[in-house]
């Protein structure tokens, strides 16, 4: 089967047969390459190629006229803006923000050739008659507004000169001087022959200029159309050449040429529902593969039409390694590229850099960013990255200024020098920084050979270069707001460009790039609503009514441009998939496509397609619960362990789980330290414990009156504030949720206290002891190694003459998990787990002290009206138990048996680390 191209070629070699006078004009360059091929393939001889122009190419040099840049029509907008607008003008960074908008609309008046005073008198009138009042006089806002819509002629105007006056266009205005030029071009070239090949949906000023052509010069032209479409009346995919067939003179008096009838002929169509945009990319992989193990050379023959082009990542990271060629031919969009957000993070440092200083987490995400790291990287110290962000979380740092980046750095200068600077750069300053870190990455890079980091870096040094002089040349951008607006918007429109044989392998492609190009394999993904096609859109400040009224294009215009290229792909091609998403989302599209519907409907094809939706293969993942065997090694740690002691809360872990006893007690696999922005749990019962011992310390050994517990409460606020100045290190207790914490801390203490006072009246208490340290050898027969028990006793009183054992939680604590019937194991259940540390401290203190009887209790600072809660067996479960609080050498004997019980478990070789469901 011969291409389009390969029978337009053929067509006009047969009329001429000298080419060097033939200017042919496609709606692409992509077009324009495979052209050159079908040229090439047809020569039997050498003779003088034809010209080859893109429309755009064409309509430029016909204009005299060179494209402004995206960028370049923003800053001269806002030019003419600030010339323009005598009222309070908008910053930059506001101004960028809707000037996107006019510029797209600027471009639209021009390349329909629309009366402008016509369209911004009725714009303005339009928007008067909206904000209507009824109060005679207009508020200052309403007239401001009012104003901007009738300064929008003279804006436009005032902006297009200013472009012309130095050879620039947007391409509206480009396309408007290329029709107002027009005959001034055909006299100059007399003897030139036109060929335009395979267009569709054109503009006024396209229009007007192939049929001036058409009709004053040696010219033709070839449309790329299925006369299947054509000769239906409603379809979208005929629409617009029905509407040339209506309106064109020409038309009327010459046959059209390039009309096929290809899409009725033998083909396979699979419509594909694939869950979500990566499975997509999955899917075309798994397809490629299956084309290249069938026939590797049909790959040639073979696109993939990306519907959504931001699947160009995922597709090429799907390709299959034993596809070895590929020709890309869109460019990387470089705010994909790993740097971009660097300098994204890096200017976001400053601007929301407060008197403070940085806050942490912008400070940790920059510091963990791949290119820093890079740049902060050591060959012989390590990596000072990593020492920085330790410091920060250790010392507990929310706010970071340059004086401690400086006291931090070990190893040299690079971060305070580099990257933190102590005042907060100009825009000026803030691109030579950017450019000094590009420089010194590609110091860093040069030895590892990195060439595509290398390549990355000399894209981003041209831009950096180019924002230079934009700033140096505009004196507006006077803020890193406007400047990282202005940096998002020159990467959204810069792309990195694949080098590739554009005629070789397999061919990846946007929709647009597939015009006029035929393949046998056809890939298409994405047919969703919303992206094929794209839908409403309202990006623009012309209503949909005007529009219509005065030719612009609306939604309706560019669905059946849409419609066109995907039939257009479908009339050659042999082998077509179209995948889908089934998961609509705002983001990835909406539902399967209206094409993909109207396919499936039409009577004439709806039998060769095959529907069915693909899903990657799950199998159901069953939670075993971990086991792990005792070795030799594991029973050394072990043995480690209880000669340093089994604490109550370590035994605690393996009655809650024994993977946790392995991971945290025996591996000291802890959790991964962090900033506490604010306090956290653990922190905060530290400090209550700290604070507690410091101002009980003096009572020790004494009787507790109220004189000396009201004078403690005098000295509270102080010790407070220097056990959290110990125990939080650097952080910040003046404000926020800390200063609540901070008070909170006080209120727990000076109730505590007052729950002593209270208590004090009634009972006499002696304090024993405090955080007192306890360590007792544990004698098991079958264990055959040293076992030790160890803990630290919070508080030891007597009240009464009775001896009281207490420990302080900071958590909240409830009786019942302190109360135990009797015939109940207490190592069954990790709910008794207060109880069991309650217990395991009485055995160690009676071990010093055998004849003591004793109680033990929990002091619960979320629960400190219920005092002191014993610990107690009982007779019974339920209301009406007879409950006893002391303990004895009962109570211990038949403690001390479970407790070896469990210790014995944990040293039995024998006996696996079971995981529980917690």
């Amino acid at each position: 089967m011969q291409s389009f191209l390969e029978e337009v070629v053929k067509e006009v070699w047969e009329k001429y047969s000298s080419h060097e006078h033939i200017v042919f004009v496609l709606p692409s360059k992509r077009a324009g390459t495979f052209l050159k091929n079908a040229i090439a393939k047809s020569a039997d001889s050498t003779f003088f190629a034809p010209e080859i122009y893109s429309i755009e190419t064409f309509i430029e040099q016909i204009s005299g006229l060179s494209y402004a840049s995206n960028t370049q029509q923003l800053f001269i907008l806002y030019n003419t803006y600030l010339k323009e607008t005598s009222q309070e003008k908008d910053s930059f960074y506001s101004f960028s923000n809707w000037a996107q908008t006019l510029l797209q609309d600027f471009n639209e008046i021009d390349r329909y050739l629309v009366d402008a005073k016509k369209l911004f008198s009725n714009l303005a009138a339009i928007q008067e008659l909206t904000h209507w009042s009824l109060q005679k006089e207009k508020t200052k806002m309403m007239e401001d507004y009012l104003r901007f819509w009738n300064n929008l002629e003279s804006l436009y105007g005032n902006f297009n000169t200013a472009l012309l006056s130095v050879g620039l266009g947007h391409q509206g205005l480009v396309y408007r001087k290329a029709h107002s030029e027009l005959e001034t071009y055909l006299e100059k070239n007399p003897n030139k022959f036109f060929v335009f090949i395979g267009f569709n949906a054109l503009n006024t000023a396209e229009t007007k200029i192939i049929q001036h052509i058409l009709d004053h010069a040696n010219s033709d032209i070839y449309w790329d159309i299925d006369s299947y479409f054509l000769e239906d009346k409603v379809h979208d995919a005929g629409f617009f050449l029905r509407q040339h067939l209506n309106t064109w003179p020409y038309l009327k008096e010459n046959a059209l040429k390039g009309v096929s009838s290809y899409y009725l002929g033998d083909k396979k169509i699979n419509v594909v529902g694939v869950p979500k945009n990566v499975s997509q990319a999955k899917y075309t992989a798994h397809l490629l593969e299956s084309i290249h193990g069938e026939k590797a050379s049909d790959l040639k023959r073979t696109a993939v039409v990306l519907g959504d082009e931001s699947l160009l990542n995922p597709i090429l990271n799907s390709i299959p390694e034993c596809i070895e060629r590929v020709n890309v031919t869109m460019g990387y969009p470089l705010n994909k590229i790993p740097l971009a957000s660097l300098f994204d993070q890096f200017l976001n440092l400053y601007i929301n850099r407060n008197e403070q200083g940085w806050f942490y987490q912008n400070i940790l995400s920059f510091l963990a960013h791949p290119y820093v790291h890079i740049l902060l990287g050591h060959e012989d110290e390590g990596h000072k990255a990593e020492s920085i962000e330790e410091v920060i979380k250790n010392k507990n740092w929310v706010y970071i200024g340059t004086e401690q980046i400086k006291q931090v750095e070990k190893y040299g200068t690079i971060a305070s020098t580099l990257l933190f600077h102590e005042k907060t750069p100009t825009p000026k300053e803030i691109l030579e920084h950017c450019l000094r870190i590009i420089t010194a990455l590609k110091d860093k890079l040069h030895d590892t050979k990195d060439a595509l980091s290398l390549e990355y870096l000399y894209r981003y040094f041209n831009l950096f270069n180019q924002l230079s002089d934009l700033v140096e040349k505009y004196d507006f951008i006077t803020d890193l707001k406007s400047l990282l607006s202005l940096y998002r918007e020159l990467l959204s429109s810069e792309t990195l460009d694949f080098q590739g044989e554009p005629l070789e392998g397999l061919q990846v492609m946007g929709m647009l790039e597939s015009r006029n190009l035929d393949f046998e394999t056809v890939i298409i993904t994405s047919v969703n609503e919303g992206i094929l096609p794209s839908g409403k859109s309202n990006n623009s400040f012309i209503p949909f009514d005007l529009k219509v009224q005065l030719g612009l294009p609306t939604f309706k215009e560019k669905d059946a441009v849409y419609t066109y290229h995907f039939y257009r792909l479908l009339q050659r091609a042999k082998n077509i998939y179209i995948l889908y998403n089934t998961e609509p989302d705002v983001l990835e599209g909406g539902e399967r496509s209206r094409l993909i519907n109207q396919l499936l409907t039409d009577d004439n094809r709806s039998s060769i397609i095959n529907e069915s939706v693909a899903s990657p293969s799950i199998s159901p993942k069953q939670h075993v619960l971990e086991s792990i065997e005792k070795d030799s090694s594991l029973l050394e740690l072990i043995k480690s362990h209880a000669l340093k002691g089994f604490s109550p809360t370590s035994l605690s872990n393996y009655v809650r789980n024994p993977i946790d006893f392995y991971k945290r007690n025996l591996l000291g696999i802890d959790d991964v330290l962090e900033v506490e922005e604010t306090i956290a749990a653990n922190t905060f019962g530290t400090i209550v414990h700290d604070t507690l011992e410091d101002l009980y310390t003096p009572f020790i050994g004494s009787i507790l009156t109220e004189e000396k517990l009201v004078d403690a409460k005098t000295k509270v606020a102080e010790l407070v504030k220097k056990h959290f100045a110990k125990t939080y290190l650097d952080g910040d207790i003046s404000r926020g949720k800390n200063l609540i914490a901070f008070n909170v801390v006080l209120r727990y203490i000076e109730n505590f206290i007052n729950l002593e006072i209270e208590d004090v009246k009634k009972h006499q208490i002696k304090i024993v002891g405090l955080e007192a340290n306890l360590k007792i050898s544990l004698d098991i027969p079958s264990v055959d190694f040293p076992i030790n028990l160890k803990g630290k006793l919070d508080r030891i009183d007597e009240i009464d003459g009775t001896l009281r054992i207490i420990d302080y939680k900071t958590g909240r604590v409830e009786r019942n998990q302190l109360e135990i019937v009797d015939g109940t194991s207490i190592t069954s259940d990790y709910k008794y787990s207060k109880a069991f540390q309650l217990l395991c401290y009485a055995t160690m203190y009676a071990s010093e002290n055998p004849e003591v009887l004793m109680e033990a209790g929990i002091i619960s600072f979320k629960k400190l009206s219920s005092g002191v809660m014993n610990f107690a067996t009982k007779d019974k479960a339920g209301n009406g138990a007879k409950k006893e609080t002391k303990i004895g050498k009962e109570t211990l004997s038949l403690f001390y048996t479970e407790l070896t019980a469990l210790i014995t478990e944990i040293c039995n070789i024998k006996v696996p680390f079971e995981e529980k469901e917690v």
